[in-house]
C-alpha cells in the first residue's frame, strides 16, 4: 500500500470522523512500507517486501470508550469499523482515568524522513548485504545478519479538531560474526534515518575483528573492574533507565526515582557532575515525531542537568492529579560526551575491560535499578592503554544509576540503540561470575 501524504490522511480520517454519532471520536491511520533481507552461514536466507495499511477508532460515550481496526478503506467499511467501536463503547465500563480529547495543536515540522532511504529497493539492500559478505568470506568466517528498510506515517484526528501527522524512514543493520571454529564472536548493530550514513562494510569489517580478536579467551577472576563500555553496550544497560522517568510510578513507589517515604527524586543529585541527559525530537543525528500518541507537542527537555534530576515525565491524567504540565517522553535519548573517541578512552586506562555489548539483561530490584545480564560478542582486557588479550564474558550485577555516579569519562556520543550515546569509563563495575559462551 502507498504511503500517504499529509493532505491524503487528512481526508480519510475527516470522513471516519464525519460516521461518528459518538461523544467523542478520535482516529488514527498508519502505514508502512519496507524490505528485508536474512542471511545466515555467508548466504541468504530469506528476503522479502512488506507493505501494511490500518486504520483504528476510539468512540467515547461519556467516560466509556470502545475500539476497533480495520485494513480496508472502502466507504462501507470505514462506517462498519466506526459502528462496531461505538458498539463497544456501550459495553465497556466507565474508565476511570479518561481524559477529554485535546483540541487543535501547533506541531514543529520533523525531520525523520529521508528521500534516499525511501527510494531504496531490493537492489540497493542486495548490494549492501553483498558487501557484508564478502568481509566474512574474505576472512574466512561465517556471518548471520538482517538489514531491514522501511518508509512509514502515522496520522491522528479527533471530533475536537485536532489533526497530527508524521512520516519517517529507517533503514537498519546487524550481523554477527564468528570464526569457523565457534570460539571468537564479533557484532554490530547500527540504525540511521538517512540511507547515506549506513556503512554495511566498514561495519563488518568491526563485526570481523572481534570475532578474530575474541578467539582464545582467557577466564580472569570476576571483581569490580573499570570498564570500557562501548556505545551499544551502554545503551543496552541505561535503556532500562530511561524507562523510569516517568512521574507516576515515582510518585507510586515503583521506581528508582520513588523516594523513601514518598515523593519523587526530582531535583536530587542523582548522578555524577558530568552527565546530562536530553532529549530533541528535532536533533537530526536521531530526529522522532515532534508529537506523542496522545497528540501532545514534543519539544527539546532536559532530563538530567549536571547530574540533577530536572524533570519527569507527566501523561495528562496523572498531570492534572499532580496540578502540573503534561510532559510527553521522547525517544531517542542523548547524553552528553566529549570528544575522546573510544580508542582515547582505551588510551587512558591503566588497567580495566573493553565491553562490546551486553545482552540477557534482566530486572533484580526494581527501585535500585539493580540488572544482571551478561557480556557478549567481545570482551577484552586492557593494559597500560592497550588491548592485551581476549577475557571469556562475565554475568554483571550493577545499576545503571550507580554506573553513571562512577563516571570517569564519556566520549563522543553516536547514535545507537535507544539514542546518541557516548563510549563510557566507569570505574567499580561489578562482574559477579564467568560465562563459557562466547
Amino acid at each position: 500500500m502507498a504511503i500517504l501524504s499529509k493532505e491524503e490522511a487528512q481526508a480519510i480520517l475527516k470522513k471516519v470522523v464525519g460516521f461518528s454519532k459518538a461523544d467523542f471520536c478520535e482516529v488514527s491511520l498508519r502505514g508502512s512500507d519496507g524490505g528485508n533481507i536474512r542471511y545466515a552461514r555467508n548466504a541468504v536466507s530469506t528476503a522479502g517486501q512488506i507493505s501494511t495499511m490500518s486504520l483504528g477508532v476510539s468512540s467515547t460515550y461519556g467516560k466509556k470508550t470502545g475500539s476497533a481496526t480495520i485494513n480496508e478503506f472502502d466507504d462501507a467499511s470505514l462506517e462498519k469499523v466506526v459502528r462496531r467501536a461505538e458498539e463497544l463503547a456501550m459495553l465497556a465500563p466507565e474508565n476511570p482515568e479518561f481524559m477529554p480529547l485535546l483540541g487543535p495543536q501547533t506541531f514543529a515540522e520533523s525531520k525523520t524522513f529521508n528521500a534516499n532511504t525511501a527510494a531504496m529497493t531490493p537492489d540497493t539492500r542486495a548490494e549492501m548485504v553483498g558487501k557484508s559478505l564478502s568481509v566474512s568470506k574474505a576472512a574466512g568466517l561465517d556471518a548471520a545478519g538482517f538489514l531491514e528498510n522501511s518508509t512509514s506515517f502515522n496520522a491522528v484526528m479527533n471530533s475536537k479538531g485536532l489533526f497530527a501527522y508524521n512520516k519517517g524512514t529507517n533503514v537498519s543493520f546487524s550481523v554477527t560474526v564468528r570464526n569457523k571454529q565457534g570460539t571468537g564472536s564479533g557484532y554490530v548493530e547500527q540504525d540511521f534515518n538517512d540511507l547515506a550514513k549506513m556503512d554495511t562494510l566498514a561495519l563488518s569489517k568491526i563485526a570481523a575483528g572481534k570475532a578474530n580478536g575474541s578467539a582464545g579467551a582467557k577466564a580472569i577472576e570476576p571483581g569490580k573492574y573499570t570498564v570500557i563500555l562501548e556505545p551499544l553496550a551502554a545503551s543496552d544497560i541505561l535503556g532500562n533507565m530511561f524507562r523510569g522517568f516517568d512521574a507516576r510510578s515515582a510518585d507510586e513507589g515503583r521506581s528508582f526515582m520513588s523516594k523513601k517515604g514518598g515523593g519523587t527524586r526530582l531535583g536530587e543529585q542523582l548522578f555524577s557532575e558530568n552527565v546530562n541527559i536530553y532529549s530533541d525530537p528535532l536533533n537530526p543525528e536521531i530526529p522522532s515525531s515532534t508529537w506523542s500518541g496522545d497528540g501532545l507537542p514534543i519539544k527539546r527537555t532536559q532530563w538530567v542537568e549536571k547530574g540533577v534530576v530536572k524533570n519527569l515525565a507527566y501523561s495528562r491524567y496523572w498531570a492534572a492529579q499532580k496540578g502540573v504540565e503534561p510532559l510527553p517522553f521522547s525517544r531517542g535519548v542523548i547524553i552528553e560526551g566529549g570528544n575522546q573517541s573510544l580508542q582515547d578512552l582505551i588510551k587512558s586506562t591503566e588497567k580495566g575491560i573493553l565491553v562490546t555489548r551486553f545482552w540477557y539483561i534482566r530486572s533484580v530490584d526494581p527501585q535500585t535499578l539493580l540488572l544482571t545480564g551478561l557480556t557478549r560478542d567481545g570482551t577484552f582486557y586492557i593494559e597500560n592503554g592497550e588491548i592485551k588479550f581476549p577475557i571469556k564474558n562475565f554475568r554483571f550485577n550493577e545499576s545503571p544509576v550507580i554506573m553513571l555516579n562512577n563516571v570517569e569519562a564519556l566520549g563522543k556520543p553516536v547514535r545507537t540503540g535507544s539514542g546518541l550515546i557516548p563510549p563510557m569509563k566507569i570505574r567499580d563495575f561489578t562482574f559477579t561470575s564467568l560465562s563459557d559462551a562466547i
